[in-house]
């Protein structure tokens, strides 16, 4: 388990500040998460990565002259936002444009596209690329809803060294997708793994048994089988990958390849060369010849019991790709010339907005007041439940739901708060918040609670004091736009269960004439018996999808976050007095 830790909610940050203050001579702090100490040679595209934390030394720790040219780190398993990303991708910007490497996670997917789009206008091309390398997570005719595991390193590595030789962003995104359709990944688990501040690890896998095909952010395996000999753990993850061969690859036989034996947090050095040991044997016998082999702890998941073997196939581009040099915190190969460092590496500050709020009206100030104490009372309910929250999230996810929620929905009270205070207008407030949860919580989670309070904040504006009707619209709109931004659909099994029927149930009861806090009312009980209702169904998306048997018979942890926050919103508006 994670035994040393302060506050769990600090621990991303602090475990930041650690590595950056070990590690000065190869990277410097940014807005979001770190870059090259000695910045991005002008003209070279710039290679930034990121995910969440808890897997070092990815991402931070894969930084550096030849890999990537920065990072952005996330919470605990959450993708960082939007705003980190784009922080640490204008850091990074050496003139020739950026792409963004990341897993491919629905939070990741969210927040990289959205940094990507908010780059592109202002003026940086921006690429983007999601490793898919896990072929346990689905089947080879669906390999783009595969998520990255541990080939993110070698496809990483591709892109990386492409730009390190002056390749323009259009042939490093090229060879970035040329590497992942190369790369397979295949891992087995014989404990889950504890996240700080929580007493019981995020699966338990039964004695004398492992988890087969596991995730690195504590999913647990889609199968189980009989505890294996070293012997037999390098047999099957290697018949596993030489089952599914990429194209143009026939046959192993006369093929380079590539290898990764990763380690998952507590299997130790020794246990892996046991078992590479094997490993090596089996792809000899297969006629395949190994090149720079890769043995350690190189994408973990905190305290987690495991191991994955990834096999990059090379051919005449990728190989030399492969075996150039590199020199970050984790990962050193060749002679990398030394670049100069500033004597003293700047950190960045984060970006702020205008000071200056607009105001509002005299009406909507009052209307911010009610939305201001609504959020409040979001605060409040998501820490009452966030450990309920992260226990649902682990049943077939990776536990970090409540998490999120918790420092998501506190960012956005204090933001909302400050502007209510400064005399902002409704649709301002909820604007602030929106950006305040996104950014602070990450993830799928924070990039869909941004887009709902956002679009309630269009609709209210900072003028007129909203009918019942035009929150109901807003509220209509944001369903629209989480659909949109998410690709959920009703049945999927995600927060969309609950938002589309408590959207529609206000809507109908505002039309019917009832006041604010009487169709909320309605639309609240509708919203609970949809969350509780996503028991019975089988997730089609995000993390849960690959351990769908998993989760039958427990509710999805956004559907059943959102009931119980539009409940208390309830209890909010039924102390306010408001007009139709």
């Amino acid at each position: 388990m994670t035994r040393l830790f302060n506050d769990p909610a600090d621990f991303a940050d602090e475990a930041l500040a650690g590595f950056v203050a070990a590690h000065r001579r190869w990277v410097r702090p940014v807005t979001g998460g770190v870059v090259r100490a000695a910045g991005t040679p002008a003209g070279q595209v710039a290679v930034v990565i990121g995910g969440g934390s808890g897997h070092y030394p990815a991402f931070s720790g894969l930084v550096g002259a030849g890999l990537a040219h920065g990072a952005a780190v996330g919470n605990v398993f959450a993708s960082p936002s939007a705003q980190q990303i784009r922080g640490v991708a204008k850091a990074a910007h050496g003139g020739a444009g950026v792409l963004l490497m990341y897993g491919n996670y629905a939070g990741d997917v969210l927040h990289f596209g959205q940094a990507a789009d908010r780059l592109n206008a202002e003026g940086v091309p921006t690429a983007t690329f999601a490793v898919t390398d896990d072929i346990s997570s689905a089947p080879a005719d669906q390999a783009a809803k595969r998520r990255g595991i541990a080939g993110d390193l070698p496809v990483f590595k591709a892109a990386a060294a492409a730009a390190e030789a002056g390749q323009p962003l259009a042939e490093v995104a090229r060879i970035a997708a040329h590497a992942n359709a190369r790369t397979r990944s295949f891992g087995i688990a014989f404990s889950g793994c504890t996240l700080p501040g929580a007493d019981e690890p995020l699966f338990t896998v039964p004695a004398g048994r492992m988890a087969v095909g596991l995730g690195i952010h504590g999913e647990p395996g889609i199968g189980e089988a009989v505890l294996p000999t070293a012997d037999e753990a390098a047999e099957l993850l290697v018949a596993g990958l030489l089952k599914e061969l990429p194209d143009g690859v026939t046959a192993p036989a006369g093929n380079r390849a590539a290898v990764i034996l990763n380690g998952l947090g507590s299997v130790k050095y020794e246990e892996l060369f046991v078992v590479y040991r094997r490993v090596a044997e089996l792809l000899q016998e297969a006629g395949v010849t190994v090149v720079e082999p890769e043995v350690g702890e190189l994408v973990t998941s905190f305290d987690m019991a495991g191991v994955s073997l990834t096999l990059t196939w090379l051919d005449a581009q990728l190989e030399p790709l492969w075996t150039a040099p590199a020199d970050t915190p984790a990962l050193r190969k060749g002679a990398v010339a030394p670049a100069a460092v500033p004597a003293v590496a700047p950190e960045s500050t984060p970006e702020t907005e205008d000071d200056a709020l607009p105001q509002g009206t005299a009406a909507s100030r009052e209307t911010a007041v009610t939305a201001a104490a609504a959020l409040r009372a979001v605060a409040a309910t998501v820490a009452e439940h966030a450990e309920e929250l992260g226990r649902i999230d682990a049943v077939a996810g990776d536990g970090d739901h409540g998490i999120g929620m918790l420092r998501g929905a506190t960012a956005a009270d204090a933001a909302a708060r400050d502007a209510a205070e400064r005399g902002a207008g409704a649709g301002t407030v909820l604007h602030r918040a929106a950006d305040a949860w996104a950014d602070r919580a990450g993830g799928t989670s924070g990039a869909l609670w941004g887009t709902i309070l956002h679009a309630v904040g269009d609709a209210l504006g900072d003028e007129e004091r909203p009918t019942a009707a035009t929150v109901a619209a807003g509220v209509t709109r944001a369903g629209e736009e989480v659909r949109r931004v998410g690709g959920a659909r009703v049945g999927d099994k995600t927060m969309v269960d609950v938002l589309v029927p408590f959207a529609d149930t206000l809507a109908a009861a505002t039309g019917a004439g009832d006041r604010l806090a009487a169709a909320w009312d309605r639309a609240a009980g509708a919203a609970g018996e949809a969350a509780a209702a996503t028991a019975d169904l089988l997730p089609q998306m995000g993390r849960a999808r690959p351990h769908a048997e998993k989760s039958l018979g427990t509710p999805d942890a956004g559907a059943h976050s959102l009931a119980l926050i539009v409940r208390a919103v309830h209890g909010v508006l039924s102390d306010t007095t408001e007009e139709h």
